[in-house]
């Protein structure tokens, strides 16, 4: 009977360690497909490429799961890409993403991880003159407002340099007063420039309808016909502007200075002009499969990534306070700057057609 009994032990013995390796190998298994990565292919916007480019920001997607492979388009060229086998678009501002939802019928609200301010960024010899004509003030050696109103004036009466008081010991001052922008018609910053402009030439009214366009396209097609030709990028315009080529003054994202601080450099000839009436960019991501969708929601929520985007100088939505500013460059809250309506997408297109000519 002990003998029996002992064999009965030593049968269950083994069925339980059977069941315990099976067990742990559906375990490992379930394991296993939860930490699995998911490859998400997306197309994005120039000023998003440091950011996804960043080995912290790779290293924080890949603990959730995620690697990246990203490409940069101009964020209204976005539509004219065949988007098949994306997981994501992620435009640097809402109109594009509309746009891009109806076309492949995207429902519900679109995520918007972070935004940033349009800034236009100077030369300090040009911000100076700029404030001794009542077209800016200076805060800091390095920080100001552009007055929007007195600028279109000159733009109008297409002022030049010359005509300035004081911008003659500065060589580089010559020919027309503009600020170079990126082309309107590809372009996020360069159609929300016309959307700020717009707004402040149409009596703070945005521009809705046939009259409104009218009244406004003679300025909008002068702030856009003296550039020449413009780039597509808002990426490469700054990178211009840094290295000391093109225009003394450039329109550019917030976000692009603030990420140039953050890399330890520190311009002295650089000076961050915030309009006194801007446009925010609200980078809107298009989720066009579950794996976009969830990587929109993770940059929305996940902690360590919207720290990230403040290295990078995004401001995280819903997060103003995280947001610090640079020393005597960037502005930690944008008290004092008033925000523009952006024209709906058709108005927008129309308006950049006119400004183009």
């Amino acid at each position: 009977m002990r003998r029996i009994a002992g064999m009965a032990l030593a049968v269950l013995l083994l069925g339980g360690v059977i069941t315990a390796v099976l067990a742990g190998r559906d375990d490992d298994a379930r394991d296993e497909k939860s930490t699995a990565t998911k490859t998400v292919r997306m197309v994005i916007g120039s000023e998003k490429a440091d950011f996804f480019a960043d080995a912290a920001v790779k290293r924080a997607l890949a603990a959730k799961g995620f690697t990246v492979k990203a490409e940069t388009s101009g964020s209204w060229a976005m539509e004219g890409l065949d988007l098949k086998g994306y997981d994501l678009a992620f435009p640097s501002s809402q109109a594009p993403a509309v746009e891009l939802a109806k076309r492949y019928k995207v429902r519900g609200t679109l995520p918007r991880p972070f935004y940033s301010p349009l800034v236009v960024v100077a030369h300090k010899g040009a911000a100076q003159v700029l404030a001794a004509n009542g077209l800016a003030t200076l805060d800091t050696g390095h920080r100001g407002t552009l007055k929007m109103r007195p600028y279109l004036d000159a733009a109008r009466k297409d002022r030049t340099w010359q005509q300035l008081k004081g911008a003659g010991k500065y060589g580089e001052l010559s020919g027309t007063l503009f600020i170079s922008s990126t082309d309107p018609e590809s372009s996020s910053s360069g159609a929300l420039y016309l959307a700020a402009t717009s707004y402040v030439a149409n009596d703070g009214r945005v521009v809705a309808d046939e009259k409104d366009l009218d009244r406004t396209a003679p300025l909008l097609r002068t702030l856009i016909s003296v550039q020449g030709s413009q780039q597509s990028s808002s990426d490469a315009v700054f990178r211009d502007f840094v290295s000391g080529a093109g225009n003394p003054l450039v329109l550019v994202y917030e976000s692009q200075v603030a990420a140039l601080l953050a890399g330890g450099q520190t311009p002295d000839d650089l000076v961050v002009l915030y309009p006194d009436t801007t446009v925010n960019s609200d980078h809107t991501a298009v989720p066009l499969t579950e794996n976009g969708t969830a990587l929109a929601q993770l940059l929305s929520t996940d902690t360590t990534l919207r720290a990230l985007a403040v290295q990078h100088g995004f401001r995280p939505q819903g997060g103003a306070a995280a947001f610090a500013s640079a020393g005597t460059y960037l502005k930690q809250q944008l008290t004092g700057v008033r925000q523009a309506p952006v024209p709906t997408s058709s108005v927008l297109h129309e308006m950049a057609r006119r400004a183009r000519g």
